[in-house]
């Protein structure tokens, strides 16, 4: 067995909710003492950059977890200009990205998954995707943990999927099949001017909650799918830019437009850094 099939195998006898459960109580921990220790040792194993933080203080954050949702200084993330240009959700890495072929999408080199089964096994909601570009952005420990929307749009629909917490690293993609539909994720999903776009925050191991800006804190929610229809309101826009949520500890951003809506950006592959705001494709005119 291989380093990487050991890793893989752990994380399968690991009980992923129990630990997740426990790490996220010590993340909200407001001893002195504690959140400090934690948060400086962070620093120095991740070598997380501070001067970007608009709270440059590590030992002025409530909690470890206030620390890692920190705010970062907007000159810094500057939006893509361009009503036609789409921006980039999240700092970190890109994944994978490209067409939605026969109702997949690629997870790593010889893993793909479905589309229906990563929105929470609604085909009708699926059908929106078929044939249409999806994009993965892996948000490391080191990285800003908040997501921004690539394009203007209001808020229709937003769906709570229970399911396990694995890693999402470039490891665990590789070695188990079904990740990102398998893993604890919430769906968010816009009308924007190049029609439906989902946004979809996947959970990971140690990842504490997700949050959305409209809701709050959304997982750990239901054992079971929930659902929350905004079509009626109608009211909830937030544009391109604009925060949509963020993560207590890592995970991984999946974008989804249906077909023949956008293309992505020539400069992206896998494996490419990501900053939140920078280029991310375009609209496709019609």
């Amino acid at each position: 067995m291989t380093k990487d099939q050991l890793f893989a195998f752990a994380q399968h006898i690991t009980p992923q909710k129990t630990l997740s459960r426990i790490i996220g109580q010590v993340a909200e921990c407001e001893n002195t003492w504690v959140k400090n220790t934690f948060i400086r040792q962070f620093i120095k194993k991740y070598l997380v950059d501070m001067t970007e933080a608009v709270n440059s203080d590590p030992r002025s954050y409530r909690n470890f977890n206030d620390f890692f949702t920190r705010e970062i200084r907007a000159e810094l993330r500057p939006i893509c200009e361009g009503a036609s240009s789409i921006a980039c959700p999240a700092d970190g890495a890109i994944s994978q990205l490209g067409q939605i072929k026969h109702g997949t999408l690629l997870q790593a080199k010889g893993h793909t998954y479905s589309l229906t089964t990563l929105l929470g096994g609604d085909a009708s909601l699926s059908t929106q995707f078929l044939g249409g570009s999806f994009a993965t952005v892996y948000l490391s420990p080191k990285d800003y943990h908040r997501v921004h929307m690539p394009l203007t749009g209001k808020l229709t629909k937003m769906i709570h999927i229970p399911g396990k917490l694995f890693s999402v690293n470039k490891v665990t993609a590789e070695q188990i099949p079904n990740v990102f539909a398998r893993n604890e994720r919430t769906v968010c999903l816009f009308d924007t001017e190049a029609g439906p776009m989902a946004v979809i925050l996947v959970g990971a191991m140690i990842v504490a909650s997700i949050e959305t800006v409209w809701a709050g804190q959304v997982t750990p929610f239901s054992k079971n799918v929930v659902t929350w229809d905004y079509q009626d309101l109608n009211n909830i826009e937030i544009k391109k830019g604009e925060e949509i949520g963020r993560f207590k500890l890592g995970s991984t951003a999946i974008v989804l437009f249906g077909k023949d809506a956008v293309n992505w950006d020539d400069a992206l592959q896998a494996e490419t850094p990501t900053k939140m705001g920078m280029p991310f494709g375009t609209v496709i005119e019609k």
